[in-house]
């Protein structure tokens, strides 16, 4: 079975984020800090200004109109000029797959030129009302901006690889390896057993360590993989809701249930409002 999307992919489908703070701030004491240590992730756009940043030992000279994540665990000193401060658009953000922070505290900095900053800054002052603004729609809203400035600053920087440190750090190698297993074989019965035989652990503990890199137990990791693929099939392929349960590995009666259970209608009922 042909599975286009990668390890990676996987990973960020289980991504969850948290803006705490978003501010404007021209303010010259506010920047300068000296070995800071903080327990969240800052995104900035800088607007105006000059100034350094030296993250994990590393000095860099952010300028105007450059996004900059600075992962949290990380050790910051910052520094501007008096006659000249950074005038900065900023929050501050949690983002975790599962248990586990997207960026590491070893990160480097993620700086990049902002492809359009005037768009960047828009976002930023949308974001800062929102958190201002507070109705029942402002956390969609809100976690959209982060997720669209976090996307902008590392496409633009050529980031494309900065999950590899993640992978590697939390030796997701092995999780890999069961993430395609489970692809190649939705067609067939999977066991907990039999994937925690893949990397050698006991079940009683491969199931939290599944959980703690995916946000759920495995086999229901697997049954969400299974009805994905189903609604694929469903709404691109001629084939019958008998073969389409085969497909997947289940009775169609056990199929046709789990799947309205899932996504609160029948599958012929899902086809119909796809085709």
């Amino acid at each position: 079975m042909n599975q286009p999307t990668t390890i990676t992919g996987r990973l960020l489908e289980n991504l969850t984020v948290t803006v705490t703070h978003a501010q404007l701030s021209s303010k010259y004491p506010g920047w300068n800090r000296t070995n800071e240590t903080p327990s969240f992730n800052r995104l900035y756009f800088i607007d105006r200004g000059e100034g350094k940043v030296i993250l994990n030992g590393i000095t860099h000279f952010p300028k105007p109109g450059q996004l900059m994540i600075m992962p949290a665990g990380s050790t910051q000193t910052t520094e501007t000029s008096t006659e000249n401060p950074y005038s900065r658009y900023y929050c501050h953000f949690e983002a975790r797959i599962g248990e586990w922070p997207l960026f590491h505290s070893a990160n480097k900095l993620f700086i990049s030129d902002a492809p359009d900053p005037d768009a960047a800054r828009e976002i930023f002052s949308d974001m800062i009302h929102q958190l201002q603004n507070n109705d029942v729609l402002s956390t969609l809203r809100i976690q959209s901006y982060l997720l669209n400035l976090v996307a902008l600053c590392l496409e633009s920087g050529g980031y494309t690889d900065f999950m590899q440190e993640f992978i590697q750090t939390r030796d997701q190698g092995k999780l890999a390896h069961v993430l395609n297993y489970i692809d190649e074989r939705l067609n067939k019965p999977l066991e907990v057993e039999e994937l925690a035989e893949l990397v050698h652990l006991h079940p009683n503990y491969f199931i939290p360590y599944f959980k703690k890199f995916m946000g759920v137990p495995p086999m229901h990791y697997v049954h969400l993989k299974r009805m994905e693929f189903a609604k694929r099939l469903l709404s691109y392929s001629d084939s019958t809701i008998s073969d389409i349960a085969e497909q997947v590995g289940m009775e169609l009666a056990h199929f046709s249930k789990y799947f309205k259970k899932l996504s609160g209608v029948s599958p012929s009922a899902y086809r119909n409002s796809t085709k």
